[in-house]
């Protein structure tokens, strides 16, 4: 299955070219209106575990690299992004967008979601 999997902040505009977007927080995104937020699926059972997520949070830049490492092996366990990988064979899309809330566009859990997916998709 050929998927392009993009990345964006729930703060950046929509495009057409997002295809299936997907909000992949726990929690609604701070200063958004759920109105205002256009997604088609939020998909809280793929996200960090609160232990790994609250740990990683407390330096996210010197931490990156093993939060990556735990998250993925969370991933690879979790009936929740089996489930959600089983969904998406089933949608008729080529582009999936993850949507996040961080502040920091190179060290976030949706890097690490969308190579896992990636991986499982190949």
């Amino acid at each position: 299955m050929k998927i392009q999997i993009k990345i964006k902040r729930v703060y950046d505009e929509p495009s057409e070219s997002d295809g299936l977007r997907v909000l992949v927080d726990k929690f609604w995104p701070r200063g958004v209106k759920k109105i205002d937020l256009p997604y088609d699926i939020w998909a809280k059972g793929i996200v960090p575990s609160d232990v790994l997520r609250q740990t990683f949070h407390k330096d996210i830049p010197t931490r990156f690299d093993e939060f990556a490492k735990q998250y993925a092996q969370e991933l690879r366990k979790s009936e929740g992004f089996h489930s959600f990988i089983q969904d998406l064979k089933t949608r008729n899309t080529d582009t999936l967008t993850l949507l996040y809330a961080s502040r920091f566009p190179k060290t976030n859990h949706a890097l690490v979601l969308q190579k896992e997916i990636e991986r499982v998709l190949k």
